[in-house]
């Protein structure tokens, strides 16, 4: 079983916010989605994203496998 995703309050100026959106948008990913990719690309270029990370989730609704075992089946 996946272990739980963690929450977080995250304040942004307004003018930051409105441009993430809009990067958000054009990749097709939601801002929450956005946030984390961009974290996760800053973690692995200063070498500090934890090998225990898990892989991002796919976009979209998760497919039947996956939310029924909570694992992504092999492509």
């Amino acid at each position: 079983m996946p272990s739980e995703r963690k929450k977080i309050l995250l304040r942004l100026d307004p003018a930051v916010h409105d441009a993430l959106v809009r990067w958000a948008d054009d990749e097709l990913r939601s801002t929450n989605a956005q946030i984390e990719f961009l974290l996760r690309r800053a973690l692995s270029d200063a070498g500090r994203l934890p090998g225990s990370a898990g892989p991002m989730r796919r976009p979209g609704r998760p497919r039947r496998e996956e939310r029924d075992t909570g694992e992504h089946p092999e492509d």
